[in-house]
């Protein structure tokens, strides 16, 4: 009986000692390898063998990660708080590894403890050198500051930061109350200039086109008078040389008389006169 309780641990061991012997890394990560709970060594991606009960692994992710840091408050210039969302894109280094155990035990501990604080850190410094109206004018260069900020102050850091990205920043109620009731108020002139503009380009068009017919109608009266001083002149002309004809030819009358004379003599007379007859001499 006691041999068949002997025979059994030892195949349990055995077999214990014989899936305990090798492990496998997958890509992507790193396996650190501890020794009696110190760390021995860093395994590569593949197939690995160990010492059973002396060593064991504990693996590393080194793939890309993001991590979204949501509410955190930061004052504006201009005393205005601002609610951010911001989004972090960490890689931890893969010849970091065995730091990354031996000082923080997992990748998720070192950003809460590392990236966290620097964030938060940062977002205020830098938040707080905008006023809010130029958080939101110039958001491009709010989100780049916040990003090289963040940069400088983990270097030396076993994680690299791949990207940074300001998603959302949200404000207090009584300040985008007071945006928007500006928004409002500077539609309104700006629809009021637009007014002001149109009836002023109205008025120069109406102006314009008064001159236009002012002008027009001046020189239709220009026109007219100098037609009439025109014709005025021609039939003064015409009359002298009529005058000038009859002065040199008196007989040019009695010319005309009888060109226009049908020869028919009048059938009726007015007692006492006497028959009209052409000056033959």
């Amino acid at each position: 009986m006691i041999g068949r309780i002997a025979f059994g641990v030892g195949a349990a061991f055995l077999v214990l000692a014989l899936f305990g012997s090798f492990y496998t890394v997958d890509e992507g990560e790193r396996a650190v390898v501890l020794y009696n709970g110190r760390v021995s060594e860093v395994a590569e991606p593949g197939l690995h063998f160990k010492k059973p009960l002396l060593e064991e692994t504990v693996p590393i992710s080194i793939r890309q990660e993001n991590y979204r840091f949501e509410n955190v408050s930061a004052y504006s210039q201009d005393q205005q708080i601002g609610t951010l969302v911001l989004s972090v894109n960490v890689q931890p280094i893969a010849g970091e590894v065995a730091r990354i155990y031996s000082e923080f035990g997992s990748v998720e501990a070192m950003v809460n403890r590392v990236l966290a604080p620097r964030v938060n850190e940062e977002v205020k410094t830098i938040f707080g050198g905008f006023t809010a109206a130029s958080a939101i004018r110039d958001r491009g260069k709010l989100n780049a500051d916040i990003e090289a900020a963040i940069r400088a102050n983990i270097e030396g850091a076993p994680f690299q930061l791949v990207s940074f990205q300001l998603e959302n920043i949200d404000w207090s109620d009584s300040y985008e109350q007071a945006v928007e009731a500006r928004a409002t108020a500077e539609a309104g002139v700006a629809t009021q200039r637009q007014t002001l503009e149109r009836e002023k380009v109205q008025a120069e068009i109406a102006v314009t086109q008064a001159k236009a017919r002012a002008d027009s109608s001046v020189a239709e009266a220009k026109a007219r008078a100098e037609a009439t001083r025109l014709a005025g002149e021609a039939e003064a002309a015409a009359i002298r040389a009529r005058a000038a004809a009859l002065a040199d030819n008196p007989n040019l009358i009695e010319l005309t008389k009888a060109e226009r004379w049908n020869g028919v003599l009048p059938t009726t007379m007015v007692p006492g006169t006497a028959a009209p007859f052409l000056n033959l001499r």
